[in-house]
Order: C-alpha cells, then sequence, then structure tokens
C-alpha cells in the first residue's frame, strides 16, 4: 500500500489574478501557505481487476470510464492505470466546499499516488502542471492554477505566473520571529457555511476574458497588495500584513455580489471590534473558513466562541505532497 499526504492552503493575497485569463496578458502574483491539514489518498493493487474508489461514497467498476469521481477518474486517465487497484481519499476536516483548495490537493494527491505506485519519481513542478490540466483543461472548472501549485510544493510561497505559462515559486524569506508571529496569530474559524465557489469564479473567469475593466482594475490592485505583503513580511512587519489583509478583502468584497452576506458581514466587524487588525474569507467567498490576523487572541477567540464559530487551530505546512508509506 502506498500512502500520500497533501496539505490544504491558506491563500493570503493575489487570488484571481492565477487565471490564465488575467496572467497571460498581465502576469499575476499570488502568496498563499499550506497548512498541516491534510488529504491522504492511499493506493494498492488488487486481487482483481477491477478498480474500487473510496471516498464519502465507494465505487466498485470495471473500467476507468465508468468512474463518477471525475478527479480520480481523469487522474487514472492521464497515469495510464486502467485495473486491478483500490484507492481511497479521506480528510483531516471537512474539506468540500471550505475555501482551502481541496479539490486540487485532491487532484496532485491522487497523482502523487498513482506516479508512487507506478515506480515514478515526480517533481512538484510536474504534479502541479497536470493537475491544472486535469482540472482547469479536461474538466473545464473556472479556477485558477495557484491551489494546485501550493498544494506540490508546500512552504508560505510566492508563485510568480508570467505571461509565457512559466510559474515561480519562491518560499518567503521571513526573519524567524516574524514566521512564529505569523503562525500564531493567523486564526481560523469555520463559518457554518460550505459553499460552491463556481458561479463566482465563472463570473469572475468570463469578466476577465472579456477585459472588463473594472474586474482588470480589482486584480490589479489585488497582485499589487500581494507584492506589498510579501515586502512587508520579509522586513517583519506582520502588523502591516494584517493591516493589508483588511485592505484586500474590503477590496474583494466589492467584486462580485456573492462574495460576502450580512451574517459574514457581521462576523467580521465583531471580529475587527476584538482584536483582529485584518481578515478574510478563505478562497473565492460566499462561506467556509473566516481567517484573522490579530494579536489579541484571547478576546477575538472569546468573541468568535460566543458568536458560535468553531476555530481551526493550524500550523504551516513546509514539505508539500508527500509519500508517507511505500
Amino acid at each position: 500500500m502506498i500512502i500520500v499526504q497533501t496539505p490544504l492552503r491558506i491563500s493570503f493575497f493575489g487570488g484571481g489574478t492565477d487565471f490564465r485569463a488575467f496572467f497571460m496578458q498581465e502576469g499575476g502574483c499570488v502568496l498563499s501557505s499550506a497548512i498541516d491539514k491534510y488529504i491522504f489518498v492511499t493506493i494498492k493493487q488488487r486481487f482483481d481487476s477491477k478498480l474500487r474508489i473510496g471516498y464519502t461514497q465507494t465505487e466498485m467498476v470495471d473500467e476507468v470510464d465508468q468512474i463518477h469521481h471525475e478527479l480520480i477518474r481523469e487522474s487514472l486517465r492521464l497515469t495510464r492505470i486502467d485495473r486491478g487497484i483500490e484507492i481511497t481519499t479521506m480528510g483531516d476536516i471537512p474539506s468540500e466546499g471550505s475555501g482551502l483548495g481541496s479539490s486540487s490537493t485532491v487532484t496532485v494527491g491522487a497523482l502523487h499516488a498513482m506516479y508512487a505506485y507506478l515506480g515514478e519519481m515526480v517533481p512538484a513542478e510536474r504534479l502541479a502542471r497536470e493537475a491544472c490540466a486535469i482540472e482547469i483543461e479536461t474538466l473545464k472548472r473556472p479556477i485558477g492554477i495557484q491551489d494546485q501549485y501550493i498544494a506540490a510544493y508546500g512552504g508560505l510561497t510566492c508563485f510568480t505566473f508570467h505571461k509565457d505559462g512559466r510559474v515561480e515559486a519562491e518560499p518567503l524569506k521571513l526573519p524567524i520571529d516574524a514566521m512564529f508571529n505569523l503562525e500564531d496569530n493567523l486564526l481560523l474559524f469555520f463559518t457554518g457555511f460550505s459553499r460552491s465557489a463556481s458561479s463566482i469564479l465563472a463570473d469572475q473567469q468570463r469578466r476577465t476574458a472579456e477585459h472588463d475593466a473594472e474586474m482588470l482594475r480589482s486584480l490589479h490592485h489585488v497582485k499589487g497588495l500581494g507584492i506589498r505583503s510579501r515586502a512587508a513580511l520579509e522586513k517583519g512587519d506582520t502588523t502591516a500584513f494584517g493591516e493589508l489583509m483588511h485592505e484586500h478583502w474590503e477590496h474583494k468584497k466589492r467584486r462580485s455580489g456573492g462574495m460576502t452576506s450580512a451574517q459574514i458581514d457581521e462576523w467580521y466587524d465583531l471580529g475587527r471590534r476584538n482584536g483582529a487588525i485584518g481578515g478574510k474569507l478563505v478562497g473565492a467567498g460566499g462561506g467556509g473558513f473566516l481567517m484573522f490576523y490579530t494579536e489579541d487572541h484571547r478576546r477575538l477567540r472569546s468573541a468568535m466562541a460566543g458568536a458560535g464559530l468553531e476555530e481551526i487551530r493550524f500550523r504551516f505546512d513546509f514539505e508539500g505532497t508527500k509519500v508517507l508509506f511505500a
């Protein structure tokens, strides 16, 4: 049996600039981090020629084309595994609709597990690139490419998306005390709302492809915030990072009517009144996890608990996808 561990992620700045319709014309920049919440993919040979896929459902089929789980099916097609295996996926936390990049994490992890099963050592860049091909080119999902890359590489990383399609991954060079401050002061709370971001992302993709002036201005602004936040962190100024998070959220929620809600705005304002310097919904918006940067943990945790929000404590992951057992 082979077991692969692949991290979920939190995205800080630059979301939307990782859409090909944008960065192939303007260049993109995203700052994000993998976290120590994982999706595990296991793969082992069966005694017969059937394919068994286990997730929230169980599928037992004779041919790859019969598999309903799109990400597993297309990963099998790409790696040309077509019979006699059993694959399962499981996560540390319920991740579908969370905004933590779970679909891309599953795809990267599945590809990694399948290549390990075939005896191939595949670098992170290839795993990310092939996961993008599955989700964007084959399945036509209206998403960017940051999630696949952070799942593959891990770390607190700045990704630059070049006009020629190249992706440059640069780990941030933070003073060690700034790294600890950032990790300690970022708090993550589950809103209780799982959401499908497809409509928000499809609208963004359409408006970007049509060169909508307002959308392009918004994306250029958040790209600039990403560059500024990286500079702040590498100088050790985590307070400025938190302030930029607030600026980013205030700007981002004007991008789409589905980005936030009256309830989420109420929770965000409560957080700001109780020690949060800045924050945002993680992911495309609409629900999932609400993240704050604070230097007053006790007051913020108390306020959020009083509002009924559950905290998910985390640390950064610096390894990316890896084989745990083979």
